[in-house]
C-alpha cells in the first residue's frame, strides 16, 4: 500500500502505462493531493516532483472498480451491514488492486436491508466504498442460488418509497428479476438515480427490452443464476451479448463460467459493455476456509465456495486475479482485461472522468502489476472527495 497525503506531490514512473484507454512507454503519473496532474515522459518529470521508480518490467494502470463484492477479510457484509464492515472489506480488497467497489449485500431482511443502506449513505466515497449493491430481494425464486428463499419478494410500486434512500447511497445498484416487478418500477428506481441489472432470474428477451426501456443497463453475473442462450430462446444471455446498452458483470475463476463462454462474451460486447466483477466472500483476504451464509455453512475447497448439497456460494476471487485468468486462461488482450476491470465499471456508475482512466482531474488510483499480473503495489486516492 502506498496511499499519499493530501498535499503531497510526486510522481510514480514505469516502464509502461495503461491510462485506461491506450499504452504509454516510459513515462510517469504526476500526483498532487489525491489527484493526476498528468501523465509525462520520464526527462519531463518537474524537478519539484519526487520520482518513485519501479522496477523494471512493472507497469502502472489505473485501479480496479468491483461491483459486486460480498465480503473480504473474513467479513460478509450480511453478517456486518455496517460502514464499519464496509469500510473493512474495502481494505481487504485494496491490497489486490481494487480501489473502489460496491460491497454487495444478498438478499436478506428488510430490517438488515435498511442497515445496509445506512451505512452506505454513512461511508459513500470513503476509502474506495462507491455505494451498496443490493442483490435482490426482487428476485425469482426459481433463480435463487445461494439466496435464502425466505426473504424473496415481489415487488411493489410502493418499495419504491423506502427505496429512495438508497439513491442518496453514493453511486448505488440494485439486482433484480424484471419478470418479478411491476411495470414502471424499474423506471421509478432509474429516475431517482439508482443503477439498475438484471439477474436471478428467468426473464426472456421481451422481459429484457423492457427492462432496458425502463432504464436498465446492467446484467449480474452473466451465464449464472439465468437460463442458458438457446437458439430460439435467447433469454438474458442472448440479449445482454447482442446488445451493447447493458453492461455485463462477468465471474472469471474458471469455475462460475468456462474460458470459452467468457471468450464469446468478449467477443461479442468488447471490453467496453463487460464488467469483470469478483462476487467475493469473506474468505479473500482471510485465512478462514468456511463461513455461513444465513444459516448455510460455506466451505473453501480448492479454490471453490459450496454450500453442503455443492451450490456454488459466491467466489474466492480478488480482481488481480481476476484480471490475470482473463489473460492467462482466457486468452483476452491484457489492455481488455485492464479496461473490463477499471473504466468499463466506472463508465457504468457514471465516473468515467474520474475513475478508472489516469488523466489528468483524476483521481490517483493506481495499481502497479509485474509481467506476470501479480499486484505489486497499490495507491489508493484515500482523501477522495464523495461521489
Amino acid at each position: 500500500m502506498g496511499p499519499h497525503g493530501n498535499n503531497a506531490r510526486k510522481a510514480i514512473c514505469a516502464d509502461r502505462i495503461f491510462d485506461g484507454r491506450r499504452w504509454h512507454g516510459r513515462c510517469a503519473v504526476v500526483i498532487e493531493g489525491s489527484r493526476i496532474s498528468g501523465l509525462v515522459p520520464w526527462d519531463e518529470v518537474p524537478g519539484d516532483c519526487p520520482p518513485r521508480q519501479l522496477p523494471e518490467g512493472t507497469f502502472l494502470a489505473p485501479g480496479f472498480i468491483d461491483l459486486q463484492v460480498n465480503g473480504g477479510g473474513g467479513i460478509l457484509l450480511n453478517d456486518q451491514p455496517t460502514a464499519e464492515g464496509m469500510l473493512a472489506i474495502a481494505r481487504a480488497h485494496q491490497r489486490y488492486g481494487t480501489t473502489s467497489c460496491l460491497p454487495t449485500l444478498i438478499t436478506d431482511t428488510r430490517e438488515k436491508t435498511r442497515c445496509a443502506i445506512a451505512a452506505a449513505v454513512a461511508v459513500a466515497g470513503r476509502e474506495g466504498v462507491l455505494g451498496l449493491h443490493l442483490e435482490g430481494p426482487f428476485i425469482n425464486p426459481a433463480r435463487a442460488g445461494v439466496h435464502n428463499r425466505t426473504h424473496i419478494q415481489q415487488a411493489q410500486l410502493s418499495d419504491l418509497e423506502w427505496l429512495d434512500e438508497l439513491a442518496k447511497a453514493g453511486r448505488s445498484l440494485i439486482t433484480l428479476a424484471p419478470e418479478c416487478v411491476p411495470p414502471g418500477f424499474i423506471r421509478g428506481l432509474t429516475l431517482r438515480g439508482i443503477r439498475v441489472a438484471i439477474g436471478h432470474s428467468e426473464a426472456n428477451a421481451e422481459d429484457v427490452l423492457r427492462a432496458i426501456a425502463e432504464g436498465a443497463t446492467g446484467v449480474t453475473h452473466l451465464f449464472n443464476a439465468m437460463p442458458p442462450f438457446s437458439g430460439r430462446a435467447p433469454g438474458i444471455v442472448g440479449t445482454a451479448l447482442a446488445d451493447s446498452r447493458l453492461v455485463a458483470g462477468v465471474i472469471v475463476d474458471g469455475l462460475h463460467v468456462d474460458p470459452i463462454s467468457v471468450r464469446a462474451a468478449f467477443a461479442a460486447k468488447g471490453a467496453a459493455c463487460i464488467a469483470l466483477v469478483t462476487d467475493a466472500m469473506p474468505t479473500v483476504g482471510a485465512a478462514i476456509t468456511q463461513f455461513q451464509l444465513s444459516g448455510r455453512a460455506v466451505r473453501l475447497s480448492e479454490g471453490k465456495l459450496v454450500t453442503e448439497d455443492g451450490t456454488l456460494a459466491g467466489a474466492h476471487l480478488d480482481m488481480g486475479s481476476a484480471i490475470r485468468n482473463a489473460v492467462c486462461s482466457v486468452g483476452i488482450p491484457i489492455e481488455d482485461a485492464l479496461r473490463a476491470a477499471s473504466h468499463t465499471p466506472a463508465n457504468f456508475l457514471g465516473l468515467d472522468k474520474e475513475r478508472g482512466i489516469l488523466v489528468p482531474g483524476a483521481f490517483a488510483d493506481l495499481v502497479a502489476l509485474t509481467e506476470d499480473i501479480r499486484v505489486e503495489a497499490v495507491w489508493p486516492a484515500l482523501e477522495g472527495q464523495r461521489n
